[in-house]
């Protein structure tokens, strides 16, 4: 089984409520609850370590300190502390408030889902793991852990197919792809392109909808930015994040929408 450090199982991440949604949002892969991991004398050993897998799909960071107080620490490891709010969950507020609330929508409309339904250790991670965990993994009696990188395959067949069944269970009106990845991985196996900027990187063609067909259901697609560049999360670019801005404001998505599900009905 898949463990992060200090032992708890890495678990796929999914969306529970599985009713039909107006909209399905595909990101790469699930995030996890970080902790702030310092020594017995207070010192930060890792600002923030990947310690459980996320409690829902996309979270936005709520009680991240009883997760992690359930993490037994043996004697001489120092201790966890929940770390800072834009290290937990900001990917899911930013969805919320950057791309769900623009179209007029909220969770209870939307089905989410990722590429990869279980956490990935970053190379930055990986780093701060082998500098700090596993030299004290023998000396201190540390849990073993397997906490694999991101694979050069975002989605094999069989997972693509396992998507689609999401889809077609959805039944959605809109598919919002985040970033360039779902694109490549998943849409453009149905004839989109397959990154973002050949859909418009002006205010003009930014943030538009496409007509998509999955499995024989048809959609409308909205390639969007990745909640990291929206949001500016650590690193990202500065003209995607206008462009989403602008878009939030300004570009009647909403009101696309609206025509879309009146002609439907």
């Amino acid at each position: 089984m898949l463990r992060f450090p200090f032992g708890m199982p890495i678990t796929p991440v999914q969306q529970q409520d599985t009713s039909p949604k107006r909209i399905f949002v595909l990101g790469v892969y699930a995030s996890a609850v970080h902790a702030r991991w310092v020594d017995d004398s207070g010192k930060t050993l890792i600002n923030a370590l990947a310690v459980a897998s996320e409690p829902e799909i996309f979270w936005r960071g709520d009680d991240a300190g009883s997760v992690i107080e359930r993490i037994p620490i043996p004697p001489g490891a120092g201790r966890l502390i929940a770390a800072s709010k834009r290290l937990n969950g900001p990917s899911g507020d930013a969805l919320d408030s950057m791309f769900l609330e623009p179209l007029g929508s909220t969770r209870g409309d939307a089905w989410l889902c990722d590429l990869l339904p279980e956490s990935r250790c970053n190379p930055k991670q990986r780093a701060a793991i082998k500098r700090e965990y596993d030299p004290r993994r023998d000396a201190l009696g540390l849990p073993d852990y397997d906490f694999p990188p991101v694979p050069a395959i975002l989605a094999t067949e069989e997972r693509r197919l396992a998507i689609q069944r999401e889809i077609i269970a959805a039944s959605p009106e809109v598919l919002i792809t985040l970033g360039d990845l779902p694109l490549k991985w998943f849409t453009s196996h149905y004839g989109s392109h397959t990154t973002l900027g050949v859909y418009g990187r002006t205010i003009e063609t930014y943030g538009r909808l496409h007509d998509l067909v999955i499995a024989g259901h048809a959609l409308k697609l909205l390639p969007l930015v990745h909640p990291r560049q929206a949001a500016r999360l650590g690193a990202h670019s500065a003209k995607w994040s206008k462009l989403h801005a602008h878009w939030m404001k300004h570009v009647q998505t909403k009101a696309q929408l609206q025509q879309e599900s009146e002609h439907l009905a």
